[in-house]
C-alpha cells in the first residue's frame, strides 16, 4: 500500500496540510498511520466531507453580495 504525507493530501484535496493534520487526529480519515511525527495517508483514501456543513459541501458566499 502506498501512503502520502498530509501535504500531498492538502494538495490533493483542496485542502490545507494542518486542516489534513486535524482530520487525522480526528480519526475522521480511514487507514491513516502516524509514524514520528508525520501522518501517514493511504493513497486511496477518500476526501471526508465538511461535518460543518449539512450538505457536506461547502458553498462561499460574499459578504458584498446583495449591497
Amino acid at each position: 500500500m502506498k501512503f502520502i504525507t498530509t501535504t500531498e493530501a492538502g494538495k490533493k484535496w483542496g485542502l490545507s496540510s494542518r486542516r489534513i493534520g486535524v482530520l487525522c487526529s480526528e480519526g475522521r480519515i480511514a487507514g491513516v498511520q502516524k509514524v514520528a511525527n508525520t501522518w501517514l495517508i493511504p493513497e486511496d483514501a477518500e476526501r471526508p466531507t465538511d461535518a460543518r456543513i449539512r450538505s457536506g459541501k461547502y458553498i462561499k458566499v460574499s459578504h458584498t453580495e446583495g449591497k
